[in-house]
């Protein structure tokens, strides 16, 4: 099994622990999640992205 399937659990669970030492409320809690999960899904496929590619150019 490859570590590649925790990834979406472990942007989520991350994302709501960091959202709620910020936020009391649930719903800014959860809308700060998405957002901030949303930021390091973009992140991490970029470097990913980016790694592809110079791995299949160089």
């Amino acid at each position: 099994m490859s570590i590649y399937w925790h990834l979406p659990i472990l942007i989520v669970v991350v994302s709501i622990v960091y959202s709620a030492t910020r936020y009391d409320g649930w719903n800014m809690i959860f809308r700060e999640a998405f957002r901030w999960g949303l930021r390091m899904t973009l992140f991490l496929a970029g470097i990913g992205l980016t790694l592809f590619v110079l791995s299949t150019f160089i």
